[in-house]
């Protein structure tokens, strides 16, 4: 059986995103892909054509860079979600001078309301040197935050590194 809720996250270009796809697509379900990404210059129109062409073909692609939660309450029990990703999301929201705490409670509420089964991608941003800046260690602390409350709501979290998952909790379906 498919895990309700997977979280899935690592580096920036670890595999993660790839890694998701082909899980959600495994589960034989309508897939959805919930994108966060908001296009800003060239350099994130290529990295968003790039996934596009890599997820291929059976997905229908909802734009929500801030509002997730409209989205997932439209799905139903025999649809897959991937949200690609929560980093995005995140920096979406700080960007936007949104209340962190309250966009993080919805979505969590989103994700445990939907019917569907739902894939989230982040990233891993705790490893590196405390940032110089206190927007950048603002969105640091956020990010780790909202990457715990994932991963303790999940029934399934997988690390991702140089493409290789690594299951944390739960079990591969």
């Amino acid at each position: 059986m498919f895990p309700k809720f997977t979280f899935i996250f690592g580096g920036a270009a670890s595999g993660k995103s790839a890694y998701a796809e082909q899980l959600s697509v495994s589960s034989g379900k309508n897939r959805f892909y919930l994108a966060t990404s908001q296009i800003f210059d060239a350099e994130m129109q290529v990295k968003i054509d790039r996934h596009v062409a890599q997820r291929g073909s059976g997905w229908r692609t909802v734009e929500a860079p801030l509002e997730l939660a409209g989205a997932l309450s439209e799905l139903d029990a025999d649809d897959i979600c991937l949200i690609d990703c929560a980093t995005m999301w995140l920096s979406n929201h700080l960007l936007a001078d949104s209340d962190l705490a309250t966009a993080q409670e919805r979505l969590l509420t989103a994700v445990a309301d939907t019917p569907a089964s739902v894939v989230v991608v982040s990233n891993e941003v705790g490893y590196g040197i405390v940032p110089d800046n206190a927007l950048a260690r603002q969105f640091r602390e956020a990010q780790g935050r909202l990457n715990i409350a994932l991963a303790a709501k999940a029934d399934l979290v997988i690390s991702v590194t140089v493409g290789l998952p690594h299951v944390l909790k739960g079990q591969l379906p």
